[in-house]
């Protein structure tokens, strides 16, 4: 049973409803509902009552919720006392580039502050990418965007949010983001990464026409080409100091912004989940 399930069934035990405790807990909807899903199936019960709008808890929900925080707090404090200890041990860690120059960074800092005998070995590449050598065991945890679809045998783990923003460079005409998109050539993220794709996705719904311009994988590079007039594009804005280089028009994309999710991806049996348990609650508190 994942501990993790079991916090999603409390969150949505204290705030009443999938999606309320979905924005509390970080994650999307459709993951709730697969948290929920994966406790049913395990336990051959069925928790809610989904004749109604919303689903409503039933007695076999309320019940298991009652343990379920009996189990969490036990689990709090066992991670707390392993927190406190430190931890000899090997992490082969993979990143996406926009990650691996922004938040995780961070995370890593206070990771090796807390436990100096952890040693991390760090790969980027793209999402897809990343999530395939976790599932054959070339990586025990990465760092990616929201997968569009998860195979068998993976977990996914939801760390926050990142709004995508349209940069273009100063001076450019147009007081919409769509103005901007179309003013410019458009700089493109690698149309495979997970994070193109959701892009890609939202100009073509909304019917921007923009004009092909580079395609590359760097958050930094494509920031210096717009920088350098080169084009426009649409990059997340990541929870840094200076998420963009000064003098970039910086309009959201999207009314509300279109987000970017970001969340590690493990295997579901994974012999060094302790491990990636402390990264990802780093992870967590630098998105709070």
């Amino acid at each position: 049973m994942d501990i993790r399930h079991l916090k999603t069934l409390i969150a949505i035990a204290e705030h009443r409803s999938f999606a309320a405790a979905a924005e509390a807990i970080g994650l999307t909807q459709s993951a709730v509902s697969l948290h929920v899903k994966a406790l049913e199936v395990l336990l051959q019960t069925r928790l809610f009552d989904r004749s109604t709008r919303p689903a409503l808890m039933n007695a076999h929900g309320r019940t298991l919720v009652e343990k379920a925080r009996e189990i969490v707090q036990l689990s709090d404090g066992l991670t707390a006392t392993l927190a406190t200890a430190e931890i000899a041990g090997h992490l082969e860690l993979g990143a996406v580039p926009t990650a691996l120059t922004g938040v995780l960074a961070s995370a890593l800092v206070r990771l090796n502050t807390t436990q100096p005998k952890l040693l991390i070995r760090v790969t980027s590449g793209l999402s897809a990418e990343l999530a395939e050598a976790v599932r054959k065991g070339r990586l025990d945890v990465a760092v990616v965007s929201e997968p569009t679809d998860l195979n068998a045998g993976l977990s996914w783990h939801a760390c926050g949010s990142e709004p995508l923003m349209v940069i273009a460079p100063g001076g450019t005409p147009g007081n919409t983001d769509k103005d901007l998109l179309e003013a410019l050539p458009f700089i493109r993220f690698k149309r495979f990464a997970w994070a193109g794709r959701l892009i890609d996705a939202h100009i073509r719904e909304r019917g921007i026409r923009t004009v092909p311009g580079m395609e590359i994988d760097s958050l930094e590079a494509v920031a210096l080409m717009v920088a350098s007039g080169l084009g426009v594009s649409v990059v997340p804005k990541r929870p840094i100091r200076e998420p963009f280089p000064p003098d970039l028009r910086v309009l959201a994309f999207g009314d509300p912004p279109v987000q970017r999710t970001i969340g590690l991806v493990e295997r579901t049996q994974n012999p060094k989940s302790e491990l990636v348990r402390l990264l990802y609650g780093e992870m967590l508190s630098l998105y709070a």
